[in-house]
């Protein structure tokens, strides 16, 4: 069964082990290919993703698009590592007691 591009968008995406992680806004496309990179997701699920980041999910890790998307892979929990020895833009540096 061959699906339109257009037809994945605002489907819902789900894990191998049935979590939501959220809908298609839009198509990562490899135009030399013609074939789809990856699913864009702008609104994630906080369970899986920091802050509910938006996530681009490779196409190779579709296993299944019906009425949903269904992953075969998706890591337990997406975070940023932030950079070690470096404050925070917003963060202030403490200020130790007299």
């Amino acid at each position: 069964m061959l699906v339109e591009m257009t037809e994945l968008m605002g489907r819902q995406i789900y894990t191998p082990d049935g979590r939501l992680l959220g809908e298609v806004d839009n198509l990562v496309v490899d135009v030399e290919g013609a074939k789809i990179d990856g699913l864009y997701v702008d609104e994630t699920s906080p369970m899986l993703v920091d802050d509910s980041r938006p996530t681009n999910v490779p196409y190779r890790w579709v296993s299944a698009v019906n009425d949903v998307v269904l992953l075969k892979y998706f890591p337990r929990r997406v975070s940023l590592k932030k950079p070690a020895g470096r404050a925070a833009k917003d963060e202030t540096p403490a200020v130790p007691a007299r």
